[in-house]
């Protein structure tokens, strides 16, 4: 396949390196105004994927209907997302969904489409926004807004550093924060396989295609053996060399504004019953519990490495499941808090009150998350077994995955709702395995109601049947299942 990108804005008239933006007409409505991006996200023969950027700089609208013409007779929409999308001749119209279609002045919305096309795919030159054309300004009776871009300016100063105000973040001026991103994985894994340290760019490029999405929060899974350079791991990608890029990499982050979460992902310990990932004693998958061989360890480094900046937040470990191994919910929620010998667990446990005492040793006072059991799907008892905090600034996490037992607004209402009313709560693991995202639209409505943050998995360039996957290229191109986030992001986040 043939990635390319062209994105066409329609505010002036320039060329550059791989962008065309092109002017468009006046508008004609004294509080009508509108900017269109449209890229062109990947190309093959007799066939593309096309991401298109609507941006409101009129009064705002509670529906809305996008209309252009595709310059060749060749070009036709198969299939579109986040509008219902019809086209006639060569006139194309994308309307607005039940959920999307009130746009405030200054919000933009996100839509797609795949298309087919034969002899030549040029970018369409002209839209409009409910009959209005879009010229990147308003009448001169609305105050003129600067020219749209593609990547928006970056966040005023680092990211904040925050708390736990009853069941919400705060920053330090008392505002109240909320987490809305994606993971960013490689981490755990790269290391231990001998192949690098990360899957692909962590530099500035790669924060700018993040923040064009208004990401304001990456969770950045770790491997415990990397970071501590046990001999299982290359000594290319372990110990201090491993440590310094994570180190460097939660900082660039700050910098631009954005929260990190800082997360043990694998860990060491041989574990081979029910539902066992591998029967590897090295950190190469999912093990039920974290390991109290060097899961302390691991803490108190990585507690001592950000003390002092409370910008970084602390999520102790992935995915427990305990009671795949114990054999019932309530000695796996005993282990979960206490560990030590846990049935049908080979290796000794290291409680999640031992972490939390860990990171509380070094006098650390960052924001600690913790999810629950069934892979962090399960937060039916994380109030009776919350570990103890002397800081009391512990937070709670869910995965939810549309094939979890814990995936419809029944089980969200009845486990989920009553932790988010009492400590701040974030879904930090989002997805569908369908690369669609049906299920995650309705998740994110729900979190939105519930006031709850969440967080795709996961901005890597992987194909969607091998695991959700936001991006197509490290650009930020977006894949269908990406679409929906971004959209929902352009929203809510600020």
């Amino acid at each position: 396949m043939k990635i390319r990108t062209m994105a066409l804005l329609a505010a002036g008239s320039l060329v550059a390196a791989g962008t065309l933006l092109a002017a468009l007409p006046p508008a004609s409505a004294a509080s009508a105004g509108c900017t269109v991006t449209y890229q062109v996200a990947s190309s093959w023969p007799g066939g593309f994927q096309g991401d298109v950027t609507v941006k409101n700089l009129g009064d705002p609208l509670t529906s809305w209907s996008l209309g252009f013409d595709f310059p060749d007779a060749g070009q036709k929409v198969t299939q579109g997302w986040s509008a219902a999308w019809s086209q006639s001749g060569a006139h194309v119209t994308a309307a607005s969904m039940s959920w999307n279609g009130s746009l405030a002045t200054n919000a933009s919305v996100g839509l797609g489409f795949t298309g087919s096309w034969t002899g030549a795919n040029p970018v369409p030159t002209t839209f409009t926004l409910n009959g209005v054309a879009c010229t990147g300004g308003v009448s001169p009776s609305s105050p003129s807004p600067s020219p749209s871009t593609t990547t928006p300016p970056p966040p005023t100063g680092a990211a904040p550093a925050l708390k736990v105000s009853g069941n919400t973040f705060v920053t330090s001026a008392g505002a109240e924060h909320r987490l809305y991103g994606v993971n960013r994985s490689g981490g755990e894994f790269a290391c231990i396989q001998g192949n690098g340290i990360w899957d692909g760019p962590m530099d500035q490029a790669s924060i700018d295609a993040m923040r064009s999405w208004k990401i304001r929060t990456v969770r950045v899974p770790l491997n415990e053996e990397c970071w501590l350079g046990t001999p299982d791991v290359p000594a290319a990608y372990g110990g201090a060399t491993y440590q310094t890029a994570v180190k460097n990499y939660v900082n660039l982050l700050v910098q631009n504004g954005i929260t990190p979460i800082v997360e043990m992902h694998w860990n060491y310990g041989q574990y081979t019953g029910t539902s066992s990932g591998c029967s590897d004693v090295k950190a190469t998958c999912q093990k039920p519990m974290p390991d109290a061989q060097y899961a302390p360890s691991f803490w108190t480094g990585v507690a001592t490495a950000f003390k002092g900046n409370d910008a970084v937040v602390l999520d102790l470990f992935n995915e427990p499941y305990p009671e795949r191994a114990t054999g019932d919910a309530t000695s796996g929620w005993k282990c979960w808090r206490d560990g030590g010998t846990c049935a049908g667990i080979a290796y000794r446990v290291a409680g999640f009150q031992s972490l939390v005492n860990a990171v509380r040793d070094t006098g650390a006072t960052n924001v600690i998350m913790i999810g629950g059991l069934a892979y962090s799907n399960d937060l039916s008892q994380w109030l009776t077994y919350k570990p103890s905090d002397p800081l009391n600034n512990l937070a709670a996490f869910a995965h939810i995955y549309n094939f979890n037992s814990c995936a419809n607004a029944g089980c969200w209402n009845s486990q989920l709702a009553p932790v988010a009313a009492q400590v701040p709560l974030t879904l930090s693991e989002i997805g569908e395995n369908d690369c669609a995202h049906g299920f995650i639209d309705s998740l994110m409505d729900w979190a939105d109601a519930t006031k709850v943050g969440y967080l795709g998995w996961t901005w890597n360039t992987w194909d969607c049947s091998t695991g959700p996957s936001l991006i197509s290229n490290h650009n930020g191109t977006a894949t269908a299942f990406g679409q929906g986030l971004k959209d929902r992001l352009a929203r809510v986040s600020n």
